[in-house]
Formats: C-alpha cells, structure tokens, sequence
C-alpha cells in the first residue's frame, strides 16, 4: 500500500494525471447510476468497471493496444475499486443521484476525450483521428453502461449534445496547444467538453432533427 501511496505522489505526468481523475469520476457515475436502479454490490461493482473502462478499452481495440492499458496497470482497477467504496461510503450525502451522475458523467467525458486524444497523438495520428478516438473514449463507457441500466445513451439522444461536445473540445484543444502548450490545452478542452455538457443538458440546447 505504501508502495502505491508513493507511485501516486511521485506522478509527474500531466495526462496520466488527468487519465486517474477521469477514472474516478466515471467509476463514481456508475456507482450512483447502479444506485438509482438498486442494484446490489456486485451489480454495481460491475457497472462501475464497465462505466470506467469502457470506452478506453474499445479505444485500445481499435488502435490495436492489446493487451488493453487496464490489464497491465493494476492501479487502475484499485483505483477503481477505491472509488466504489468512498462513493457507497457517502451515497446518503449525494441526495440527487441524476444531478450528481450528470456532473460526473460531464466530467469524465472532458478527461477521457483528452486521454484518447493523447493516445492518439502518441500513435501519430492526424488531428481529426486523434479527436474521433477521443471521443470513443469519452462516450463509450456511458454506453455500456446505460445499455446494461436498459437506458437509451446519452449519445444517442435526440435532445442531448454528448459526442458534439466531445468533437467541439477536441478542436480547441488542437487550436490551442502551439499556442499555451500541451498541459494548459489540455485543461482548456476538458473545462470546455465538460462545460458544455452541463449547460447543454441544463438549457436543454439539441442538434435539429433531420
């Protein structure tokens, strides 16, 4: 334990920073999403799993990364398994799951876009790629999720921005980077994905129909 308490202080890397943040929050949207539909521990300990790292692992699929980032980090999985107990430990305080959820799904969307932006930067990528395997990431896990929930996704809404959001952050993120850098562009396009989907969903703001 100690040993992981100081691999974790010792993280300088930006993105892999951000990669842990968008875990946790994706791991406690899918906590409190299973909560809503009274699953037991072990449903949502699965629907936390799959929220998390899903859309990363259809990722890695696609780009041929196999075996697939989570089955060689082993943090991961106990920084899921971490964030399960603290989000069960305070459920009682949440009060309104589908605020808390929507928040948290908004949040991991912006973080996990640029994780899989990043991953394709590393592959060499062209920029419109790196932002479609961006927002596989981003959207993927809720996918999963709300299917095993017997929800329609998110990102199949008629009446909701979801993967738009994604695809507008990846563009300020590119627009960006030469001119504040990698780290500070990368903050910019998680606070705008996250943003505008909070406030999309708030006003209720909607591509027109075909």
């Amino acid at each position: 334990m100690f040993t992981f308490a100081a691999h974790m202080v010792s993280l300088s890397n930006f993105s892999y920073i951000i990669e842990i943040l968008g875990t946790v929050a994706f791991a406690m949207s899918g906590v409190y999403a299973a909560l809503a539909k009274k699953l037991d521990i072990f449903g949502v300990l699965v629907i936390a799993f799959v929220t998390a790292l899903g859309g990363g692992t259809v990722r890695d699929v696609l780009i041929g990364a196999t075996p697939v980032a989570w089955l060689k980090d082993t943090h991961t999985l106990l920084i899921i398994l971490a964030t399960v107990a603290i989000a069960l430990l305070f459920r009682k305080r949440m009060g309104n799951f589908q605020r808390t959820l929507m928040v948290l799904d908004a949040l991991g969307l912006g973080l996990f876009t640029v994780i899989g932006i990043h991953k394709g930067q590393m592959m060499g990528f062209s920029p419109g790629v790196c932002i479609a395997l961006g927002t596989i990431t981003g959207c993927f896990g809720g996918v999963v999720r709300d299917i095993m929930l017997n929800h329609i996704p998110a990102l199949f809404h008629v009446k909701e921005l979801y993967a738009t959001t994604c695809i507008a952050g990846g563009i300020v993120y590119f627009a960006l980077r030469s001119w504040l850098g990698e780290d500070p562009a990368q903050g910019v396009a998680v606070a705008t994905i996250s943003s505008l989907r909070i406030i999309s969903y708030l006003r209720k703001w909607y591509l027109p129909p075909l």
